[in-house]
């Protein structure tokens, strides 16, 4: 409930939201009775922890509940304001990117939400989150080549690139990387890996960025070598 409350502090959730939330593959009769025991549990949980009243930390509000937390006490929302920071950054000052994008990324520890809420809403959330984790390291990785590619970990790179094969712009990356570690041929044949992993598993070709990066690799193009202009291929996506 507490994961729940946390995906929107300071906006209400109504009581039967929350239900469902918690038991809908498993109605009960006494819902509302284990709803408010789950609350009472959670507010001398709170209480003991930040030392404010349960009842003041945990609100009930207009048919619901809220956690009356500022939002930047829950890492969750901490996460998405430093990453997107972080991407705003990084065409024009990749430095202070990768500081930025490094606190967003060293506030996870294990998988977004930790299995802490299974309703569809947490569902949601934890999905988003993760997608936004992708995001932000790819924007970080983009800000690293910028600055000095010897920065990027190129096998940590190659083994996300595998994992999310539909995520293009990481293989893009890679590419840049090998590229500029003197490994044209191990770049391209990212490359021809990616295209080979996108038509078996989801029937699609590469599309123009990643077409673009290989064509400018294959000719060695002079704007390769030049650091900040890596952000003309890689850079953030805008949003």
């Amino acid at each position: 409930m507490l994961t729940l409350l946390a995906t929107s502090p300071g906006i209400p959730v109504p009581f039967d939201e929350i239900v469902d939330e918690l038991w809908g593959d498993q109605p009960m009769a006494n819902a509302r009775n284990a709803l408010q025991a789950n609350v009472g549990r959670l507010r001398r949980l709170l209480e003991s922890v930040t030392g404010r009243k349960g009842d003041e930390t945990l609100r009930t509000a207009n048919g619901g509940y809220l956690l009356d937390v500022p939002t930047d006490a829950i890492d969750a929302h901490r996460f998405l304001r430093l990453a997107d920071a972080g991407g705003d950054l990084a065409r024009r000052d990749p430095d202070r990117a990768i500081a930025t994008l490094e606190e967003a990324l060293g506030l996870w520890r294990g998988g977004a939400l930790m299995d802490s809420c299974d309703g569809l809403r947490c569902r949601i959330r934890a999905a988003h989150l993760e997608e936004r984790r992708i995001s932000a390291y790819e924007d970080l990785t983009a800000a690293k080549l910028a600055v000095d590619s010897a920065r990027v970990p190129v096998s940590e790179l190659r083994q996300l690139a595998v994992e999310h094969s539909e995520r293009e712009r990481l293989s893009e990356l890679l590419m840049l990387a090998l590229y500029r570690d003197g490994r044209q041929a191990e770049a391209l044949e990212v490359f021809h890996s990616t295209r080979r992993r996108l038509a078996d598993d989801l029937g699609l070709e590469p599309g123009r960025a990643l077409h673009h990066a290989y064509q400018a690799i294959l000719r060695q193009a002079d704007l390769l070598g030049e650091p900040r202009r890596v952000l003309d291929f890689a850079g953030p996506v805008p949003a």
